[in-house]
């Protein structure tokens, strides 16, 4: 019996992140049948855990947002008050620049939330407004920056991301808005260096570390360096 029940959490679980890629890439108008093939499972499987379209795109939802609760958990226990809000906002951005279409069907959906997303929509509140509060308790922020401030920083930056034909240059442009959020003579995190603005890779746009001696990286890993080379050789 427990073998089963765990064959059936693997199961929905597959068909949950079957279904956030495919809602994502090409909205919600994917079909239940779709979903199945994509996750290699069969039709049944899906509808046993998600008797209908509505329950799967509500509990899709309900994921992203409890993955970014996780997120701001983690954020919290290993940076500063500071970065770690700042970290945060950062890969809420790039997780919704992912999932444009995802986001989008949500706003334009008035019949939301239902209890599932409504809860995690409430955990996520209540996880953004830790950071915050820590955050201003440092005075990296303005104490008058409110999660309604904020939520729409991420809604504009996540467009702007998921819009710019550049990866690395959109990344550039998010860490500068992000780091207007910032209290003047605040000392920035890593991935800034000399006061210049966001140092991201120059293949990836992924923000990079700033080291204390030594020529500044141009690249976040020996891959990009790598893919750069190529690219290089090509042209």
């Amino acid at each position: 019996m427990p073998a089963t029940r765990a064959d059936a959490l693997r199961n929905r679980e597959t068909v949950l992140r079957a279904a956030a890629r495919l809602f994502a890439a090409e909205g919600l108008e994917v079909s239940l049948e779709r979903v199945a093939q994509r996750a290699g499972v069969g039709a049944g499987t899906v509808y046993r855990h998600f008797p209908s379209k509505a329950t799967l795109v509500e509990a899709v939802f309900a994921q992203h947002l409890d993955d970014l609760v996780a997120a701001a958990d983690r954020w919290a226990g290993r940076a500063p008050a500071g970065d770690a809000l700042f970290g945060f906002l950062f890969e809420v951005i790039e997780k919704s620049a992912r999932g444009k279409l995802l986001c989008d069907a949500l706003v334009a959906d008035r019949s939301w939330p239902h209890a599932t997303f409504a809860a995690s929509a409430r955990r996520f509140g209540e996880s953004l407004d830790r950071l915050l509060h820590h955050a201003k308790r440092v005075a990296a922020i303005d104490a008058d920056l409110t999660a309604t401030d904020v939520n729409a920083l991420i809604a504009g930056c996540a467009t702007l991301r998921s819009a710019h034909p550049s990866p690395a240059r959109g990344t550039r442009l998010v860490w500068q808005m992000l780091d207007g959020l910032r209290r003047p003579g605040v000392t920035k995190g890593a991935g800034l260096r000399d006061g210049g603005g966001p140092r991201s890779c120059a293949e990836c746009g992924h923000p990079l570390r700033v080291n204390s001696t030594g020529r500044p990286a141009r690249y976040c890993s020996p891959a990009c360096r790598q893919r750069a080379r190529r690219r290089r050789l090509v042209s």
